[in-house]
């Protein structure tokens, strides 16, 4: 199982304590870039996706759980 892989798994499993880092890493590894940053916000899109991925990163470095669910969703075809 590759690095990807097993980052996919965790981030899927649970959304919880998730490093910025690793889920910016993540929406890049499904093909997402980063299309602007309007303050705190990160609009990430993708070319064959409509709906774009909002990150921001919260006080302690992680990402907001909600929103890795939101793009858990918008990557499965369900939002």
């Amino acid at each position: 199982m590759t690095k990807s892989e097993k980052k996919n798994q965790r981030i899927r499993r649970n959304p919880q304590n998730i490093k910025f880092s690793d889920f910016v890493s993540w929406l890049e590894d499904n093909g997402f870039t980063l299309d602007r940053v309007q303050g705190s916000h990160y609009i990430f899109v993708h070319p064959r996706i409509e709906t774009p991925v909002n990150a921001q990163k919260k006080k302690d470095g992680t990402a907001k759980a909600y929103q890795i669910k939101q793009a858990i969703k918008i990557i499965d075809g369900d939002l």
